[in-house]
């Protein structure tokens, strides 16, 4: 159980300071990545804690983490959507949605949701130590494999269902993916199963830009040009995809 308690403070410690370095270059506004950093830190955060949920603490992250999550989704998506249409000679469309990111990542870096983030991961693990002592985390290890034994299994289900649904999939994928990262002293795949679910999540997040901008583009006018060849590289996308999950299903119903 020591061993346990001990690996999930040094992960909160490490993240608490890749979430201050985040807010940093925010701040600064130094690199084009900082913003992609602070939300997969978040992320890697949100995985960590799942298989936590019910200890002392864990709600107040869990709900600090969600709201800086949802504040920061739509400048990403909006960054990403211009760096891609810079990329494919769009400029003026990418151009437009860069000047509207103006001032944005200092915004976040100020934001009262990331503050209250970083207050309660600074204070997290004290409540760590404080169940521990007061033996509050017996069978911890038992209990974080266990919940990561059922996302195994809900991902094998979803995978499973000929009308899967590349959403609910991608979402999946994705917790699987940061947990095995997160705790791998409990991962029992073989080293192709991480690789495939990161060839599986970059497949279905290419379809899921995609998607999400043509859902734009039918309220966007400048985006008008950019239809067809969306439509194209979407279905590309569901291709790819399609075969990377084959390829996923097969290893998973090995293990």
């Amino acid at each position: 159980m020591a061993a346990m308690i001990d690996h999930v403070v040094a992960q909160i410690v490490g993240l608490q300071i890749k979430l201050l370095s985040c807010q940093a270059r925010l701040a600064a506004q130094t690199d084009s990545e900082a913003l992609h950093d602070l939300r997969t830190s978040v992320r890697r955060l949100r995985s960590l804690l799942r298989p936590l949920r019910g200890l002392p603490g864990v709600d107040q992250v869990e709900a600090a983490a969600k709201a800086v999550g949802e504040l920061t989704t739509p400048f990403r998506d909006k960054e990403v959507l211009a760096a891609h249409l810079i990329a494919w000679h769009f400029p003026a469309a990418g151009a437009k949605r860069l000047a509207e990111l103006e001032g944005v990542f200092v915004a976040v870096a100020a934001s009262a949701e990331l503050g209250r983030l970083l207050a309660v991961v600074d204070a997290f693990p004290q409540f760590l130590r404080a169940a521990q002592r007061q033996k509050l985390l017996r069978g911890l290890r038992r209990r974080v494999d266990k919940r990561l034994v059922k996302q195994w299994r809900k991902l094998l289900e979803a995978l499973r269902d000929p009308a899967h649904d590349r959403h609910r999939l991608r979402l999946l994928i994705k917790r699987v993916r940061y947990a095995h990262e997160a705790y791998p002293q409990l991962d029992r795949s073989p080293a192709k199963t991480a690789r495939c679910l990161k060839e599986a999540q970059g497949a279905l997040g290419d379809w899921h830009d995609h998607f999400q901008w043509l859902l734009q583009a039918e309220q966007q006018a400048d985006l008008a040009p950019c239809v067809a060849g969306w439509q194209a590289a979407m279905k590309q996308a569901e291709q790819v995809s399609d075969e990377v999950l084959d390829k996923l299903l097969a290893i998973c119903s090995k293990q």
